[in-house]
């Protein structure tokens, strides 16, 4: 028993009432007999259902957190015994794998996988992780769980060079890498079945719809709105991790430093966009972690160019000891980074005194602040 079947009765229950609303609605999409269910509003739904955190924007290996679990969220129509679906996406670390031999990529991209998984538990304080599926077939949702498990790199064998792919196994899971699109997907079996659950496809939805928007109904909120979001590089310029600030600014001269000092740089361009983003310059204020837990933080050093904890030790403890696994004494380097899909965090602002930071994958900052706007 993985997840589900260790539920309160109510909350499956609930759980189970609101994959059946979702479902109804499928004529929006589709006049299939097979309902429909859109992997986003699937996520929401369980998080709401099981009182789970939704961790579906922070770029992990898994998608909701319940206490110490993580769960990774899968919809997909269901064959009969077997399903692959992608797992994973490596097109940032390509240049890395592409001129490889067959096995040789495809330990580098177990290796990574692997990597991705363990940061996943360290950044996020999980000791399990789990798929949780919601199978599609006509008039039903099938739910059925299985162990996330890392990649027996001991144990690969069977590389199968296909046109366009690579499969293996591991002796526990099969998978297959998909070279054009540098995704892994990985064969999800279909049994034993947890629960089932009919599904009544509603003939005419945008009806019952108009009916709901013209009633008095108000809408469910968890926490207050995200007003505004930015993304920070935990890098300098040339996408370097520079040996004397930023996250190893522990290693700058001039003073004695503990091993633990370090700040996120926020880029000119990045203040110079978002002026009112952060409260003044050493005003303290609430950054929620990723696992749970709340840094009191503070923006610093002239032109408010650093983020960082008040405790001028917690910030690195967190990011370079419990998340990133560096040793005392070691620089972070960008290529560690890569090697877990991270080189920039998103922060979201809730308001003025209440903030979260989360993990962003490989590019983010790139993304949302084109070169150009470079890295001060």
């Amino acid at each position: 028993m993985l997840f589900f079947n260790l539920q309160p009765p109510h909350r499956k229950a609930e759980y189970e009432q609101y994959l059946k609303l979702a479902g109804c609605l499928s004529r929006l999409f589709s006049d299939a007999a097979i309902p429909y269910l859109y992997y986003r509003l699937a996520e929401k739904v369980f998080c709401r259902a099981f009182d789970a955190d939704d961790l579906s924007r922070s770029d992990v290996s898994v998608d909701a957190k319940k206490e110490t679990i993580g769960i990774g969220l899968k919809t997909f129509i269901t064959p009969p015994t077997a399903s692959f679906q992608k797992i994973a996406e490596f097109n940032h670390d390509r240049y890395t794998y592409e001129t490889l031999s067959a096995d040789a990529l495809i330990h580098r991209i177990a290796t990574l996988r692997n990597a991705r998984i363990e940061f996943t538990k360290k950044a996020h304080s999980l000791d399990t992780l789990i798929y949780h599926c919601v199978g599609r077939v006509s008039g039903k949702f099938l739910l059925f769980e299985e162990e996330m498990a890392p990649i027996d790199c001991h144990n690969i064998r069977g590389i199968k060079v296909r046109k366009g792919s690579i499969s293996f196994t591991d002796g526990q899971h099969d998978y297959s890498f998909l070279l054009s699109k540098s995704t892994l997907t990985k064969r999800f079996v279909t049994h034993p079945i947890l629960h089932e659950l009919h599904v009544d496809i509603l003939k005419d939805p945008l009806l019952e719809l108009h009916k709901i928007l013209t009633g008095t109904g108000h809408p469910y909120e968890k926490k207050a709105p995200i007003q505004q979001t930015i993304y920070l590089p935990l890098y300098g310029r040339n996408h370097t991790v520079f040996e004397k600030s930023g996250l190893n600014a522990w290693h700058a001269g001039g003073r004695s430093r503990h091993h633990n000092e370090v700040y996120i740089p926020i880029p000119a361009s990045i203040t110079q966009r978002f002026p009112d983003f952060f409260p003044g310059r050493d005003t303290p204020f609430d950054l929620q972690l990723p696992n749970g837990n709340t840094m009191r933080s503070k923006i610093c050093q002239d032109g408010g160019k650093a983020l960082m904890s008040c405790s001028n030790r917690e910030l690195g403890e967190w990011l370079l000891r419990d998340v990133l696994s560096l040793p005392i004494g070691e620089l972070l380097t960008y290529d560690r980074l890569q090697t877990v899909g991270i080189d920039a965090v998103r922060i979201d602002k809730r308001n003025h005194t209440t903030f979260e930071i989360n993990f962003a994958s490989v590019g983010s900052y790139d993304r949302f602040n084109p070169p150009g706007n470079t890295p001060q």
